[in-house]
C-alpha cells in the first residue's frame, strides 16, 4: 500500500506496516501516508490529513455520499471522514488484519470494514453501491486497469472516485535501456511495478475506456515527493532518538529509504506523483 510501508519484509507484521511514532502521529489511529506538504508545514499528521482533504475536495466529498475508503491503513482517514465531512455512510477495506482489528474496536459506529485487498472487491458482497471511493496513497502498488476494473463494480450511477498513482513524464522515453532498468529496481524496492505506470495521457485514455468523465489529473510531486523527503531530513536526528524507546534499526531504515526515494523521483523528474479524480460517465 503506502509507498514507505513497503519497505518492511523481515519482520513478522505485514510489509505495509509503518511505526507512525517515529514520523510524529501519536493517535490511537494514526496516519500512514506521504503527506502534503504545504508551506510552513512541520507536523506529519497535518500533512498526511492535508492529503487526505486534497482529494476529498477533489471530488467534492459531502455528508451525504456513501463513501467507501480502499487501502483505509489504521484508520485515521476513517475518523476523519466521520468527524470531518460527517459522511453518514462509510465502509472500509484493509489488507492490514491487525488494522482492521484495531479499526473494529475503536470505531464500532463505523457502518462496514472489510479484511481484503482492494483488487478483490468483486468478492465482497457489499449491502449497496457506493456514491464516492478513495484511495489515498495506495493506488500506486497496483495497474490503473485492473484498479478501475474493481472499483466498476461497486459504484452507483452517479459516482465520483479518487486516488493518488504514480506516471511517467514525457522524458521518460528519452532514456536509454539501462536508465530504465534502474528506474525499474528502485520501483520495485517500494513494491511498484514499473510496468503499470503510464503517461498522463494513457491515464485520460484508460479512465476514458473504462467509463469515466470529468477526468482532472493533478501533479503533486512537489508537495508529496518532494515535502516528505524534506521532512525526513529535517527531522532524522528526533526520529532517530526516538528510536530505542518507540520503534527498531529497520523502521528507521525504511523511513530513510522511503525518503531517499522520493527525493530522487522529485528531483529527477522522470516518475511524477498524481492526484487522479473522475466522474462516471452518466453522472451528468
Amino acid at each position: 500500500m503506502k509507498l514507505f510501508q513497503a519497505f518492511q519484509r523481515r519482520l513478522p507484521e505485514h510489509k505495509y506496516a509503518i511505526n507512525a511514532v517515529l514520523l510524529g502521529d501519536l493517535s490511537l489511529l494514526p496516519w500512514s501516508n506521504l503527506g502534503y506538504w504545504q508551506d510552513g508545514q512541520q507536523h506529519y499528521a497535518a500533512a498526511c490529513q492535508a492529503l487526505a482533504d486534497h482529494l476529498a475536495q477533489a471530488i467534492g466529498l459531502n455528508a451525504t455520499d456513501k463513501l467507501l475508503d480502499l487501502g483505509c491503513g489504521q484508520g485515521a482517514s476513517l475518523l476523519h471522514w466521520q468527524q470531518h465531512y460527517q459522511v453518514q455512510y462509510l465502509a472500509g477495506v484493509e489488507l492490514q488484519g491487525s488494522c482492521v482489528s484495531k479499526i473494529q474496536q475503536h470505531l464500532p459506529e463505523l457502518n462496514a470494514i472489510y479484511h481484503a485487498s482492494f483488487l478483490r472487491l468483486k468478492q465482497i458482497h457489499f449491502s449497496q453501491k457506493f456514491d464516492a471511493v478513495l484511495c489515498i496513497d495506495a493506488a500506486y502498488h497496483h495497474s490503473i486497469p485492473a484498479l478501475l476494473e474493481q472499483m466498476n463494480s461497486v459504484l452507483n450511477s452517479k459516482a465520483r472516485i479518487g486516488f493518488h498513482h504514480l506516471v511517467l513524464s514525457e522524458r521518460w522515453e528519452s532514456l536509454n535501456t539501462l536508465q530504465k532498468r534502474k528506474y525499474q529496481f528502485l520501483l520495485k524496492s517500494a513494491d511498484v511495478n514499473l510496468n503499470d505506470l503510464m503517461t498522463v495521457g494513457a491515464l485520460y485514455q484508460c479512465l476514458d475506456q473504462f467509463g469515466f468523465s470529468h477526468i482532472q489529473v493533478e501533479d503533486l510531486s512537489t508537495a508529496v515527493l518532494g515535502g516528505f523527503a524534506a521532512y525526513i531530513e529535517q527531522n532524522l536526528a528526533a526520529i532517530q532518538r526516538l528510536r530505542a524507546a518507540k520503534g527498531s534499526g529497520l523502521d528507521i531504515f525504511k523511513i530513510q529509504m522511503t525518503a531517499k526515494l522520493c527525493r530522487k523521483l522529485y528531483e529527477d523528474g522522470i516518475v511524477r506523483y498524481v492526484q487522479v479524480s473522475a466522474h462516471t460517465k452518466h453522472s451528468f
